[in-house]
């Protein structure tokens, strides 16, 4: 079976909001290579149109810096997976995921491959209560943020995580990946 693991950037005080990051090469090649380890990509309808919008192939030259490519190449060619009740067709390499999602995505689980990911912030924490993450990485900016999504906000129960990595980045951010217990 292959693994889900949710990847998400995040500030101190726990915020997702994507406008707050704090964005560089480092980053975005940190990302990149993340994207690259997954046979797809799974995403709520919201986290699935903000992608596109901003990644979606051909971007107009000078709308972003050149050391970005490598991560809008890597999310535009990538397999995905679309949770939606309001979507009814999608194209950009994209499928919708339909019927119930523990059986649905237990599906995707069960075929052969490395992995699949899985960004957001509503759809997660709707995984998480199913207990189908394998793997969490948080990637923590070195910034209070004060407003904007948080992370896994109205869930049922804890999640006892085990730290199974930890990378310091040149920004000053942390890349923790850990694993339920």
């Amino acid at each position: 079976m292959q693994p889900l693991r949710y990847s998400i950037n995040v500030s101190l005080d726990g915020c997702c909001d994507h406008r707050e990051g704090i964005p560089d090469e480092e980053l975005h090649r940190r990302a990149a290579a993340t994207l690259a380890r997954a046979d797809a990509l799974i995403f709520g309808r919201i986290t699935y149109e903000m992608m596109e919008s901003a990644w979606r192939l051909p971007i107009p030259r000078g709308t972003m810096p050149e050391w970005t490519a490598p991560f809008a190449e890597t999310i535009d060619a990538a397999k995905k997976y679309v949770v939606s009740t309001t979507l009814t067709t999608l194209d950009w390499n994209s499928e919708l995921l339909r019927g119930d999602l523990a059986d649905a995505v237990t599906r995707l689980k069960q075929q052969p491959g490395r992995g699949l990911y899985v960004g957001g912030v509503t759809l997660p924490l709707a995984l998480a209560e199913l207990g189908l993450i394998d793997e969490y990485e948080f990637v923590v900016y070195p910034r209070v943020i004060g407003h904007g999504p948080t992370l896994f906000s109205g869930l049922s129960r804890p999640l006892d995580l085990e730290l199974t990595g930890r990378e310091e980045l040149g920004s000053g951010a942390v890349a923790l990946t850990y694993r339920p217990r």
